[in-house]
């Protein structure tokens, strides 16, 4: 017999994240006689862009969508009206279809899934997806010196703790922040109630096996690289919490032992930026290259990597972190250089054997680095079992066990 799930999400469908990070999930639990009724809010220009194709793979995964519209302003208060639409429309859909259990993706979903298990009885998972209100502190989005984001960031840390006693079951990001939340005297939580599922990867995308050395040759070709270079690799935005800096450094120092060096950004972060860090640590210029592309192209550009690096900040928030680029990394056997402090990746590098772990990211921690023989099959691996999109469905089958046991 089917069971109906209804799926709350603040973030878009049409954002890469909601692609990669929820649609692929859905995808996978449909071979498991779920059904989805999938909400989410969808900025107006992504809408605009991707919004057929959203369409047509909910459509053809038999995923019922219903995207809402985004709003932006006023601060703070759009936020809790698209919380009371979101609550309204799932309220809707619960008294049309018979919905097994609710499954919200982090905060703002939760506060809708709150109201809707006091007024339906209709229990809910909790995907926390990391500790949100310390996030918006740590990035410096929320001033708590300021009375309005003090109050707001109380009014979270209180629900969070309400979300977590409240809801039949949880999925954290990192073993981490589990074992921290463990710790809050103010839960009432064993181990069995909270379920680890790091952020996943498409390993059938992110594999090198599919391209050919001719594709990697033809991709260098098309950004000046030549076939000698050493390529010292980022994919990603950088957003708030990557340390381009200190990564800018780190490839100063690293370029000294090379004879053809060359730092590759597969972004789309303002290139002004990144030349002006390169001019800081005294890099040439045309040592740099940088490129953007589809999620899908991804794999091609990140296969001419010899290295590749991320460094985020190690704030508190960040013991709950899954950075998503880490498993298509390792997925794609690159070795990675990292630093310690961000949820379970120095645990992750460490047991995989992928490459180097930083505990800092000072200038004596970049001096005389020598990066260990890596087995770039044994890292892809280790991935396989680690972030396959295959094994991540399995444990949200899991957890939705638990949720209609």
């Amino acid at each position: 017999m089917k069971k109906h799930v209804l799926y709350l999400s603040y973030d878009g469908m049409t954002d890469p994240l909601g692609q990669s990070q929820v649609l692929a999930y859905l995808k996978e639990l449909t071979q498991y006689d779920f059904v989805f009724h999938l909400i989410s809010f969808e900025k107006k220009d992504r809408w605009e862009q991707h919004g057929d194709f959203i369409q047509k793979f909910c459509d053809e995964a038999k995923i019922h969508w219903y995207p809402q519209s985004y709003r932006k302003k006023p601060p703070v208060v759009s936020s809790f009206l698209d919380v009371k639409k979101m609550e309204k429309v799932a309220l809707s859909i619960a008294n049309r279809y018979p919905i097994a259990f609710i499954h919200c993706r982090s905060y703002m979903s939760a506060l809708a899934a709150l109201s809707i298990r006091k007024k339906k009885g209709i229990e809910f998972l909790f995907d926390m997806r990391g500790f949100w209100a310390d996030e918006r502190v740590d990035g410096k989005i929320w001033n708590i010196n300021q009375p309005l984001y003090k109050y707001i960031y109380n009014y979270f840390k209180k629900k969070e703790v309400e979300f977590l006693n409240t809801a039949k079951h949880t999925i954290s990001l990192t073993q981490h922040a589990k074992e921290e939340m463990l710790r809050w005297k103010q839960l009432h939580l064993q181990d069995k109630d909270i379920s680890v599922i790091p952020c996943c990867v498409n390993t059938d995308l992110f594999n090198p096996e599919v391209i050919d050395a001719q594709k990697t040759f033809e991709t260098k070709q098309k950004l000046g690289i030549a076939e000698a270079d050493f390529i010292l690799g980022y994919v990603g935005s950088l957003g708030t919490w990557y340390m381009l800096p200190e990564m800018m450094e780190l490839y100063a120092n690293l370029r000294k032992n090379k004879q053809q060096p060359v730092f590759l950004f597969v972004s789309k972060e303002d290139p002004e930026n990144i030349y002006k860090q390169a001019l800081k640590y005294k890099v040439p210029k045309e040592e740099i290259v940088l490129t953007s592309c589809l999620h899908h192209e991804v794999p091609e550009y990140v296969s001419t990597f010899d290295l590749s690096v991320f460094f985020i900040l190690p704030a508190y928030s960040k013991k709950a972190s899954s950075p998503v680029k880490q498993g298509e990394l390792m997925a794609m056997g690159i070795p990675l250089i990292c630093n310690a402090g961000v949820g379970d990746t120095d645990k992750i590098i460490t047991e995989a054997q992928a490459g180097i772990v930083l505990k800092g990211t000072q200038p004596e921690h970049f001096k005389n680095l020598h990066l260990p023989e890596v087995n770039r099959q044994e890292i892809m691996q280790y991935a396989k079992e680690k972030f396959s999109l295959k094994n991540g469905g399995l444990k949200y089958l899991l957890a939705y066990k638990k949720m209609i046991s």
